[in-house]
């Protein structure tokens, strides 16, 4: 790998989706040199001559400009991150050739600090080699060090990964500041990367009529009003607080067309299964939602599964697609009736719990299996 080829970028996301992030890359980036260099659980290296305001991208968690990567000699043996980590910082201390991603920085940045971590977990390094770090990078970068409340961060990462034998350590700058999602979202809220994922998924265009009858906060129809251009969202849900919300989020936002949102968003405070008596005469192209799992809302998964595929059946047009984001476990295929083709689902981890994204099409009546 020779970092000074192109722009190098270390990106993560939410895990199980490396195939997803894969073909997101590559069709987003068709016009411009790129290569996947590591397509890891959860991280993706990349290059690309694309500047990383070209980029684009709204499926990763955080993004980074890649300044030096050393891979392990030790691969296939569990090495103490820590270790290796020093090892980094001590070559970078002693000079790098790619310096230019920690000279350029925003005027809006003054401040920094060094976070080291070991497969995403706070590792211990060399106070004497931080202190050898922090000044190198200050004196570079023009930047002073903050290591309470910093404008940016410089970051030692390692990760083992020894069943494909790409054990490294990367330094690298973050690209993208921003509060944590679990202070910025409502209890339940989907995080605008994996909200994004789900409407890609449903490979919804800005002429279908969408739907997502479990709306809650609003994630679903953000993400397909600003980046897929939807002209027109149906949304459903029965808390009186979420649907309060929701409703006031869409009233004075414009979607990326810059047709006001609140003429093209129509909400109902209802139960999903009042949505077909509601919907009488419209035609729904897609569903993208995620309904209740019991982690926030209780209810009985016997009655409300069967009850959730019948009122889709009822709303969704034959060839219609439907995502569904939903707790790991078989019930959910069981439930899926013979009115629809199962394509796939894409186990992935999400807030330490195991969730899958299941993708399937309703069927013409010829189609259909007999039960």
């Amino acid at each position: 790998m020779n970092e000074n080829d192109g722009n190098l970028f270390y990106a993560a996301f939410i895990p199980g989706l490396q195939n997803v992030i894969a073909d997101a890359i590559n069709e987003r980036l068709r016009n411009n040199e790129v290569k996947i260099h590591k397509l890891l659980d959860g991280a993706v290296l990349f290059e690309t001559d694309a500047t990383y305001d070209k980029l684009n991208f709204f499926c990763f968690n955080n993004i980074f400009a890649v300044i030096s990567v050393l891979e392990d000699s030790h691969t296939g043996t569990r090495r103490h991150g820590g270790n290796i980590l020093n090892e980094h910082i001590i070559k970078v201390t002693e000079g790098i050739n790619n310096t230019n991603v920690i000279k350029n920085n925003s005027k809006k940045f003054n401040t920094f600090r060094i976070v080291a971590s070991d497969e995403n977990v706070p590792a211990s390094i060399s106070e004497k080699l931080r202190t050898e770090a922090e000044n190198f990078i200050a004196k570079l970068s023009g930047l002073k060090v903050n290591r309470s409340l910093p404008d940016t961060e410089f970051w030692f990462l390692y990760r083992n990964e020894d069943n494909n034998n790409q054990n490294f350590s990367i330094f690298m700058k973050r690209l993208t500041i921003r509060p944590s999602w679990e202070k910025t979202l409502h209890k339940g809220e989907l995080v605008p990367p994996l909200a994004w994922v789900l409407c890609r998924l449903a490979n919804i265009k800005h002429s279908d009529t969408v739907l997502d009858p479990f709306c809650g906060y609003g994630s679903i129809p953000e993400a397909a009003f600003k980046y897929f251009h939807i002209t027109n969202f149906i949304a459903c849900d029965n808390d009186s607080e979420a649907a309060k919300y929701s409703t006031a989020r869409f009233k004075k936002q414009k979607s990326a067309s810059g047709m006001d949102c609140k003429d093209k968003f129509k909400f109902y405070k209802t139960d999903f299964c009042e949505l077909p008596a509601l919907l009488k005469g419209i035609t729904i192209d897609a569903i993208v939602t995620d309904p209740p799992w019991g982690h926030f809302k209780e209810y009985d998964e016997d009655l409300f599964l069967p009850k959730m595929f019948e009122t889709f059946d009822k709303l969704l047009k034959e060839g219609g697609r439907a995502v569904v984001l939903y707790k790991n476990d078989e019930n959910f295929k069981n439930a899926i009736s013979a009115s629809f083709e199962f394509h796939e689902q894409i186990p992935i981890l999400l807030s330490g719990k195991k969730a899958i994204i299941f993708v399937f099409r309703k069927n013409p009546p010829c189609l259909r299996a007999s039960v």
